[in-house]
This record gives C-alpha cells, sequence and structure tokens, in this order.
C-alpha cells in the first residue's frame, strides 16, 4: 500500500520534483562526464608527455570530483528540504487518518529512492552521450590522433557516480526520518499559516548604506584594474575580495529600504496593472533573502570570470605558440667556460676540464658532430654568439628611470646583464623566424622586448632618449620604444630584452655568454619528426647523449613539440578544471534561486488567491508571476555580470603571459551560451513550478 501511495504521490506531485529532478539529473551527468575521460584517452594517440599530462589532468579532476561531491550533497539535501516543506499539511492529514511516523518515513524512502533511480538513469543516459563530445574536446585540445576513436562507457565511472549518489540519497533519507520524527500534529496543521516576519528599513539609511556600499565596490574595481600594482601579496589581494563581499551584501540589504519608496513616487508606473502587487512581493522577497542573494551573486560571478577567462587561454595559447614557436630546435650552450666558478651564495666551486673549457670556445653544431650527432636531421641551421658587456647591467639601459622603476617593481634584478646581439646575427635569426628584421648606424641600439610588463619599464626609459657610453663611444636608441623581436623559442612571449648593436660594435670573445643554434627537423610528417624529437628529448640516440654526459658537455635546449605539449597540457588542465567548478557553481546558484522563489511562491499563495478575488484574470496573475520570478533571478546576475567585467581584467593582468584581452569575446559567448542554458532551464522550470503552487486551493 505505501509503495502504490508512494507511486501516486509522485504522480501528483511531479511538478514540485522538476527543480529537484533536474539538479540530480545535471549532477549526475556532469560528474559521469568529467569522471568518464580515462576511458577514452586511452585510445587516443598521443605522445608519452602528452598522455602523463591527460593522466594528471585525470588525476586532479578525480580530486576536484571530491569537492563537487560535497556541494551537491548539500544541494540535494536543500532542494529535499524544499520538498518536504511543501508537503507538511499533506503530512498532517496523514496523521490525522492514523499514519505512524515510521509509515510516512517509508513512504519519503520509497519516494526518494525512486526519484534516485530515475535521476541516475536518465542522468548517465545523458552522460555518456555528452562524454563523446568531451573526450572529442580533450582530442582537439591534445592534438590527439582520432583514428582510434570509439564510443565507450566507462563501467569504473558509471560505478562511480553510482555511489557517489547513492550516498548522497541515503543521507537524504536519514535528513529525512529526522526530519519527520520531528513533526507535531498542530504545527504541521498551521504551516501554511506561517510567514517570516518582514521588517520595514529606513528609506534614508538605506539609501546611505547603497551610497556607501557602490563607493565599497567602486575602489574594489579600482584595485583590481587601476591600482592593480599595488596587489602584489596575498594579503593585498584579499582586501578588494572582502571589500567585494561586504559591498554585495550592502547592495542587496538597502535595495528594499528604497526601491519601492523611489517606485511609489512614479504614480504611473507603480499603479500600472498588477505592479504594485509585483513590487511589494519583490521588496519583501530581498528583504529576507540578503545573505542567499549574495551568495548567489558571488556564485554567478565566480562561474562568469572562471569560464570567460579560463575558455579564452585556449585561442590565445594557440595563437601565441604560433608566434613563440617558429622553428622546431633551440640549442645553446655556455661559451668561454673558465677553469673553475664558484657559486656566490653557496659557497661551492665547479672545476672544468680541459676538454670542457676548449668545447666551450667551439659552436653548437661542432659539437653535436663531434659527439656522433647526425646533423643531416637537421636543416635551415643558423648559428650565433651571444654575449653579455661588462657594466651594462639593467640598470645601466634604464638610467635616470632607474629610480622610479625600483619604486615600482622593488623585487626585479637590475643587477642582471644584458643580453647584446649583433644586428646581423640577430637578422639571421630572424629571416629563419619570419620576424622583422632591422639595421642600424654606428652610433645607433635597439631594444627588442616583447614581455609586456617589461617592455612598458623599457619604453618609459627610452622615451628618455637616454643615451649609453660602451668602449668611450656613444650610442643612443634608434627608437623611443621597444621593438618586437626574440631569439629563444618559449611558450610565449617572455623575452624581458635584448639589445641589438651594430656590427662595428667591438665585442670581445671573451664577452661571448652563449652559443646558439636554431634549426627545423629534416622531415616532412608528424611521426619523421617525432623520431628526431626522441633524439633530444627521449634519448633515442644512445650514443650521442653518453658521450656528452661522459664529457660532461652541457647542450641545453628547447623543442618546438616539447613546449605546445608542456602548454597544451597546463592549458587543457586549468580550461577542464575550470569548466568543471563553473559549471557546478552556476548549477548550485540556479537550484538556490529556484528553491528560494518556489518557497516565496507556496508561502504566498493566499495573496495570489486575493488577486483573483478583487477581479485579476489568470492571464494577469500570470504576467505578474513572471515579472516577479524575471526580476528575482536578474538581480544577482546583474551584479555578478558588473562584478565579472572588473574581474577578468584583473584575471588577464595577473595572466598576461597565457592570455590577451582580444581572444576574451569567443569566451564571453561561450559563457553567455551556458549560463542562458542552465540559468534559463531554471528559471522555465522554476517559473511553470510556481505557476502550479499558486493555483493550488488551500
Amino acid at each position: 500500500m505505501l509503495f502504490k501511495l508512494s507511486i501516486k504521490n509522485m504522480k501528483k506531485s511531479i511538478k514540485d520534483y522538476a527543480i529537484y529532478f533536474l539538479t540530480l539529473v545535471l549532477g549526475v551527468a556532469i560528474f559521469y562526464m568529467f569522471n568518464s575521460l580515462d576511458s577514452q584517452q586511452a585510445m587516443l594517440e598521443v605522445s608519452q608527455s602528452t598522455r602523463e599530462m591527460i593522466q594528471l589532468m585525470i588525476s586532479m579532476l578525480g580530486m576536484v570530483s571530491v569537492f563537487i561531491a560535497i556541494i551537491f550533497g548539500f544541494l540535494v539535501v536543500y532542494a529535499n528540504n524544499f520538498l518536504i516543506n511543501r508537503r507538511k499539511k499533506e503530512f498532517a492529514i496523514y496523521m490525522t487518518l492514523g499514519m505512524g511516523r515510521r509509515q510516512i518515513s517509508a513512504i519519503i524512502l520509497i519516494e526518494t529512492i525512486l526519484v534516485g533511480i530515475i535521476s541516475l538513469i536518465v542522468g548517465i543516459f545523458i552522460g555518456v552521450f555528452a562524454s563523446q563530445f568531451m573526450s572529442v574536446l580533450v582530442a582537439k585540445l591534445f592534438e590527439a590522433d582520432m583514428r582510434e576513436f570509439t564510443f565507450v562507457f566507462s563501467k569504473s565511472s558509471c560505478i562511480q557516480t553510482c555511489i557517489c549518489f547513492a550516498v548522497i540519497y541515503v543521507i537524504v533519507m536519514i535528513f529525512n526520518t529526522i526530519t519527520i520524527s520531528k513533526y507535531k500534529l498542530i504545527n504541521l496543521m498551521n504551516a501554511s499559516k506561517k510567514n517570516e516576519t518582514v521588517k520595514i528599513k529606513n528609506p534614508i539609511i538605506s539609501i546611505l548604506i547603497f551610497i556607501i556600499s557602490a563607493v565599497i565596490l567602486g575602489y574594489a574595481y579600482y584595485l583590481v584594474t587601476g591600482g592593480i600594482n599595488k596587489l602584489n601579496t596575498e594579503e593585498k589581494i584579499m582586501i578588494p575580495i572582502l571589500m567585494g563581499i561586504v559591498g554585495t551584501i550592502g547592495i542587496f540589504w538597502s535595495l528594499s529600504g528604497f526601491i519601492l519608496k523611489v517606485l511609489q513616487s512614479r504614480k504611473k508606473i507603480y499603479l500600472n496593472g498588477t505592479n504594485m502587487f509585483v513590487l511589494r512581493q519583490l521588496n519583501n522577497k530581498i528583504n529576507t533573502t540578503v545573505v542567499s542573494m549574495t551568495v548567489i551573486c558571488i556564485m554567478l560571478f565566480m562561474t562568469i570570470s572562471i569560464l570567460s577567462s579560463s575558455l579564452s587561454l585556449q585561442t590565445s595559447m594557440d595563437k601565441e605558440l604560433e608566434e613563440t614557436t617558429p622553428v622546431d630546435v633551440n640549442l645553446y650552450k655556455t661559451a668561454n667556460l673558465p677553469e673553475s666558478y664558484t657559486n656566490p651564495k653557496t659557497g661551492h666551486t665547479t672545476y672544468y676540464t680541459e676538454e670542457q673549457i676548449e668545447d666551450s670556445r667551439s659552436s653548437v653544431s661542432y659539437t653535436l658532430e663531434t659527439n656522433g650527432f647526425d646533423m643531416n636531421m637537421l636543416k635551415d641551421i643558423v648559428e650565433i654568439p651571444i654575449y653579455t658587456v661588462p657594466g651594462w647591467t639593467w640598470t645601466y639601459s634604464l638610467g635616470n628611470y632607474y629610480e622610479t622603476a625600483k619604486a615600482q617593481f622593488a623585487n626585479l634584478a637590475y643587477d642582471t646583464p644584458e643580453t647584446v646581439v649583433k644586428v646581423s646575427d640577430y637578422n639571421k635569426i630572424a629571416k629563419l623566424y619570419g620576424n622583422e628584421q632591422y639595421s642600424l648606424e654606428d652610433d645607433e641600439y635597439i631594444v627588442l622586448c616583447d614581455f609586456d610588463s617589461m617592455k612598458q619599464i623599457r619604453d618609459s626609459a627610452l622615451k628618455e632618449n637616454f643615451t649609453i657610453q660602451i668602449n668611450g663611444k656613444e650610442y643612443h636608441s634608434k627608437y623611443d620604444e621597444c621593438k618586437n623581436g626574440f631569439v629563444n623559442i618559449s611558450t610565449s612571449h617572455t623575452n624581458t630584452g635584448i639589445i641589438l648593436v651594430p656590427d662595428s660594435f667591438e665585442l670581445k670573445d671573451e664577452w661571448k655568454e652563449q652559443q646558439f643554434l636554431a634549426a627545423n627537423y629534416n622531415a616532412d610528417t608528424e611521426e619523421e619528426k617525432q623520431e628526431i624529437e626522441n633524439v633530444f628529448v627521449g634519448n633515442d640516440d644512445a650514443e650521442f647523449v653518453n658521450n656528452l654526459e661522459e664529457k660532461g658537455i652541457d647542450v641545453e635546449g628547447m623543442t618546438k613539440i616539447s613546449i605546445i605539449e608542456a602548454s597544451k597540457g597546463l592549458t587543457s588542465i586549468i580550461i577542464f578544471i575550470a569548466i568543471y567548478l563553473g559549471i557546478i557553481f552556476l548549477i548550485a546558484s540556479s537550484a538556490i534561486l529556484a528553491l528560494k522563489q518556489l518557497t516565496e511562491s507556496s508561502d504566498n499563495k493566499q495573496r495570489y488567491s486575493i488577486l483573483r478575488k478583487i477581479g485579476c484574470d489568470e492571464k494577469m496573475i500570470n504576467q505578474a508571476l513572471f515579472r516577479q520570478i524575471f526580476i528575482f533571478f536578474m538581480l544577482p546576475l546583474a551584479l555578478a555580470i558588473i562584478h565579472s567585467i572588473f574581474g577578468i581584467k584583473f584575471i588577464l593582468s595577473m595572466m598576461a603571459m597565457l592570455a590577451s584581452p582580444e581572444e576574451l569575446l569567443p569566451s564571453i559567448i561561450a559563457t553567455a551560451l551556458i549560463i542562458g542554458i542552465i540559468y534559463g532551464l531554471y528559471f522555465l522550470a522554476t517559473y511553470l513550478g510556481s505557476k502550479n503552487i499558486i493555483k493550488e486551493e488551500e
């Protein structure tokens, strides 16, 4: 009998279960999607280093999933609590008819199990198909070979998802049993008559709080944009965060105190249709949900900021990698090794052999050939020496601007020697890279720098038309700003400064700092390139590697393939975890908002009944309900969007080497679509659920 009653209750209350069921299904689907990547990645053809990076991402997602499971646990309990409160009158009738608390708990238990099973089945079904798209995204991000890609069902992820949500359902069952055991018949009978006490705020105080809160938020926005250079410690970063939270609370607390008064003075708006009713309902709702609205606003802000900034990383990184890895390999070694070197910090002395010292005076290609490397593996070879000039440091280059720079950026190593390259040598590299080539008069020099923060400092110094004096001769900068250019390939634009000098500039042999080589692999296919790559990073050529190790000769370098794999791995991990967390925060905030509105609709059924009695038809009542829910959903979202504008600027400033503002628009559009779909689903479910509630007869 209890089972039949449970089935009948579920059919009758199916609209009440909409938010609860939607939250469960989305939770199960997303949990399965992000935990099933391990089953598909085995099918992808990737290099060993990329596979290790994917494994690291999967491990990190597993740890994040524990946090996600806790969030969903609280969310499901919160949603379930709404359903229990909605049915207090029903439970009172059961008790009046002689049903005991254990039997009522049994009914709730059966309903929870049934909803749990259905949501698990539907959620896993959606998750299985959605996970295929997620696997395609992984393959695209890591540039994997899709030829072995197949439709995969992850048994382990399915079991993990079932266990996780089974634990959540057990907690819900225990919560329901405890809750039902505390109910008294008299309280259940009068539950619908109890409403929250609404305190009327002083309009003047509310306006003052609103202005103060707006000023606090404005200053917080300034700190994370205009005053970002001041935020150089964790403690200082916390200041605008705390100010943002306080300002948000103040905005929502003060809104209900004066908005109604302001609109009441606009009679045409206030007395039009059901606006009076809608505005009073909203006023009371905001008044009693200040903390909830603040939490929801902050969660939405985190969702928008996380998704927008993380999604822009991929496009930006791909574009930057194309620019900063124009060749397949860079190799370099220290030039002019001394007989010994003592580390000034540790006091440790390193002694070099005659063979090491002799080799340091030769080119990189000579070292490779004499140690068994087949130079036919490389093509487009360009070799240049790189110098440092005694006394020519960052401090000397900055000239009179040094004190200003040090006051703003105290942690920079201003005693770093400048990297000096002859203009003809650099042009060889620039031609190979496809970059701009330069020319110099005998008394000119050029500063190359593409690292934004350092470029700003150098540009400020160059604008003072600073002249340097080296070897008894004066040189002036050809330009009053840094020019773009670099020598070393890297993950992004990280060149902090290279000084180009004319070929007539006297550079002594003992000033050579490095011997540098840039080249491409002599291969036509990706497979052939990977074989050559393995010589450098995979140690396949044992003779070449062993010879260098035995002689103690260090030839270091970077390869295009390893840079791209490392960069894409880092970016992909950030993107996946960000998307995971962002969507969860979005679901949580939407669900809390929806349940708050449904609770309000349940508590205010009598007020809608009065609207009918005074002559309002169902169309007017539904319009009033729609506007009320729409404004209630839009308030935290609107403030979250304002927060996000400045939050994203701050994130982009912090990730200056990883993302650029130009790449942000597609990410914002993608974020808007994700929020529109999930937030829209909850809004629609809330409106339909509230419509159903206010039609119920007391």
